[in-house]
């Protein structure tokens, strides 16, 4: 006899061995206003709607489980230039795998580097879809959201009473291309003077 498959709860939550192995899970997110502002905290997000998770989950070898979705979002951030609010449609591929014998040995600490590969997670006994809604969610997000009319201009900060700093200024050569445009006018004073 063939086990229905297995719907989340209303936590989406799946259990791994009430899992169909004969064919793939399908699943929907699509969190209510008040779990949309809760999300949108969590992430620093100035505004979050028409978020959804869609896709399957099924079996990836005799032990493994693999996840593809779709995530869906509009998300509002502040501008990095004008901090006018930036509104972005977000539509994202999503594929995790849960690995049973997952390697998780990687240095710990301050000097510990991000995994190359981070669409693999160990397989536990449950399955939460809204966590890997959320990652995904904040690995989409634009780092720098810029609005239309952001223009980039040249930001100058100086001590009061002190010379503003230029562009040219910090260059590491502007100081010897000066010299070098100094010394060639001296000479070409001093051929003249020999005349």
């Amino acid at each position: 006899m063939m086990r229905e498959p297995t719907t989340p709860d209303s936590t989406g939550v799946l259990r791994v061995s009430s899992l169909s192995t004969s064919h793939p899970t399908t699943f929907e997110r699509r969190p209510d206003s008040d779990q949309l502002r809760t999300i949108a905290a969590e992430l620093g997000l100035q505004g979050l709607r028409k978020l959804s998770f869609s896709g399957t989950l099924q079996p990836d070898g005799k032990r493994d489980w693999r996840l593809d979705a779709t995530l869906g979002a509009t998300v509002t951030q502040p501008c990095v230039v004008t901090l006018d609010p930036v509104v972005t449609r977000l539509d994202e591929p999503v594929m995790r795998r849960f690995l049973a014998d997952f390697d998780d040995s990687q240095p710990t600490g301050e000097e510990a580097e991000m995994p190359e590969d981070d669409s693999t997670d160990p397989l536990r006994d449950v399955i939460d879809l809204d966590q890997v809604m959320i990652e995904a969610l904040a690995l989409a997000l634009p780092l720098y959201p810029r609005a239309d009319t952001a223009e980039s201009g040249d930001i100058s900060v100086t001590e009061p009473g002190k010379k503003v700093l230029s562009d040219d200024d910090v260059k590491p050569f502007a100081g010897l291309a000066a010299l070098r445009d100094q010394l060639a006018g001296k000479q070409t004073d001093g051929e003249d003077s020999s005349d």
